[in-house]
């Protein structure tokens, strides 16, 4: 699987999509505009407990009203790569990544996101020194909310309520926003994940508060779909992407940043070749349910609808094929009934001339 989704261009020290639509501004600290109201944590996900914590920095300023001068500039700050992957090594697939987020932090009313990049420097930071440089010295703070369960300092020894009482010392107010809970546990990214992992599409739907969606480039091919009377458009999708399950969807998808055109329903796969290529890597392949359009080159949006099947080794290739068949009638049903997706009405792609072979 490749490792970018689009074309990139340099932003302070992130690299983002030229196209991206998003107005917010995604800032490394020092380019931060200032002084801020912050919402401090990973937010990967953006769920319902996140959303609680970004809420409380759009309160704090509209309770200032125009009382704050210079007003206070509502903003996200996280921290890249994952803390965990720097001390200890373990690769952590993102939910949604920082070009992503960026269209999701617009309507709650954050105007920047701020990535601080972690090191084993910053790792080893005292909490006093954490909240002295990075948070009134670097990113000029005059307001912090995090959750409850927010650790920072070496060895993750300054809790919530220490970074209350150290903000306090230097004139910042901090809220504490209680963890979510409902009936199956607290919200959170790592429930996300669980429902992804088993292909429950609505589950983490339901916990996300929006559709599951990824972005890929479209690459060329072998030419093997095509081969099957079953053309693909390959996509290379970002290697930090966490994606779901490895098995055949139904899906929807369109072309990113191009307005005008209505979603198109697709039948996914991920992960191998099983049948045609059994020692082929993990792959995203998308057939374009009757249409043929020339992808080469395009970025795709991809929303997984449903799981349909896991990957299986079949006898033969008209074997594949009349199974495919299946899953594209199934997926056709599946986008065709009103209620099961929910497919974005403004993007998509006008159709060009032939399919990726």
């Amino acid at each position: 699987m490749g490792r970018s989704t689009c074309p990139t261009g340099s932003v302070g020290f992130v690299a983002l999509p030229r196209r991206c639509s998003a107005l917010i501004l995604l800032r490394s600290p020092a380019e931060a505009l200032g002084p801020t109201a912050i919402a401090l944590g990973s937010f990967d996900g953006l769920h319902q407990g996140h959303r609680a914590v970004i809420a409380k920095v759009t309160a704090a300023i509209a309770s200032t009203g125009s009382g704050q001068a210079p007003p206070l500039v509502p903003t996200v700050v996280s921290f890249w790569p994952h803390p965990r992957e720097v001390l200890h090594g373990e690769p952590r697939l993102r939910l949604d990544l920082p070009a992503e987020k960026l269209e999701l932090l617009e309507p709650l009313g954050i105007a920047q996101l701020v990535l601080v990049p972690f090191d084993r420097a910053l790792a080893a930071l005292s909490p006093e020194a954490f909240v002295d440089q990075v948070l009134v010295q670097q990113l000029g703070a005059r307001f912090v909310a995090v959750g409850e369960n927010f650790r920072f300092g070496a060895g993750r020894c300054g809790s919530a309520g220490d970074l209350q009482q150290l903000a306090a010392l230097q004139g910042v107010a901090v809220t504490v926003v209680p963890m979510l809970h409902d009936a199956n546990g607290r919200h959170s990214s790592s429930r996300i994940r669980q429902a992804l992992a088993a292909g429950e599409l609505q589950r983490a739907a339901e916990l996300l508060q929006r559709p599951y969606r990824f972005c890929g480039r479209v690459v060329p091919g072998r030419g093997l779909g095509r081969g099957l009377g079953w053309p693909t458009a390959n996509l290379q999708v970002d290697g930090r992407k966490f994606l779901p399950r490895e098995g055949v969807y139904a899906a929807w998808a369109w072309h990113q940043g191009a307005p005008g055109a209505l979603p198109m329903a697709a039948v996914m796969n991920l992960g191998p070749q099983p049948t045609i290529d059994p020692a082929s890597p993990s792959a995203v392949e998308v057939h374009l349910l009757d249409r043929e359009l020339d992808l080469v080159g395009a970025e795709l949006v991809v929303e997984p609808l449903a799981f349909l099947r896991d990957q299986q080794r079949f006898a033969d290739l008209p074997a594949l094929s009349a199974q495919i068949s299946r899953d594209a009638e199934r997926a056709r049903q599946l986008t065709n009934r009103v209620g099961v997706g929910q497919p974005p009405a403004d993007q998509g792609g006008d159709a060009p001339k032939q399919q990726n072979p």
